[in-house]
This record gives structure tokens, C-alpha cells and sequence, in this order.
């Protein structure tokens, strides 16, 4: 199964990217399993690196380091300077995208995720 998920919200506004990429991180494991992630919008700010957050609570960063591992994300060009995040920004493996590359992913896809 080759699955893509695109993610929208802010990394600690909502649940939503946790749930994502704690799903993403699972399949990445899973025999017959491919991975894509694709960061759009304020989701953007889950790719910075450095992150810290209270003990105990989840890391965006860490989550994306185990989808790093054997899947590919992508963070939205457009909305990564719409929020001033740089290339040197990024989390080490993940790369600037752009539309074009989503339409990629989606056409590759056999399952899209939205969050």
C-alpha cells in the first residue's frame, strides 16, 4: 500500500498531526507499506527543527524522525515562507515542496489521508 497523508494544522493546536504521523510512523513499519507525508499550511511549523515542549509531551519532531526513517516528507514552499521558516529551518530529511510534487504524490497514492 503506498499512502499519503496531508497535513494541515499547527503542531500542538489540535491532534491532528499527532494522530497523523503517529499513523504514518506505524505503516512506515509495516511490510508493503510506503509513506509520504506532505505539510501544508500551518503544518508547515511542525518541519522546524529544535522543537521543545514540556516533558511528557509529545514531539512533533521526534514523530517526523521515525516517518524520516522510511517514508519522505514534504513541506509546502509557499507556506513555509508565508510563517519566515528557511531550508536551514528544517528538520534534517525533509525537503521544500511544492504543488507540483503533492500532484506527484497524489497520482502515486493508492490512499489519502487529510488531517
Amino acid at each position: 500500500m503506498k499512502a499519503l497523508f496531508i497535513v494541515n494544522d499547527g503542531p500542538y493546536g489540535s491532534e491532528r498531526p499527532y494522530n497523523a504521523l503517529r499513523l504514518a510512523g506505524t505503516l512506515t513499519s509495516r511490510a508493503g507499506c510506503e509513506v509520504k507525508v506532505f505539510l501544508i499550511g500551518d503544518a508547515a511549523s511542525c518541519a522546524r527543527s529544535g522543537q521543545k515542549v514540556p516533558e511528557g509531551f509529545y514531539n512533533v519532531q521526534v514523530m517526523l524522525n521515525k516517518v524520516i526513517r522510511s517514508g519522505e516528507v514534504g513541506v509546502c514552499g509557499t507556506c513555509m515562507a508565508a510563517r519566515g521558516i528557511a531550508d536551514e529551518d528544517l528538520i534534517e530529511g525533509l525537503h521544500k515542496s511544492t504543488m507540483a510534487e503533492l500532484a506527484d504524490w497524489t497520482e502515486w497514492a493508492d490512499k489519502i489521508l487529510v488531517l
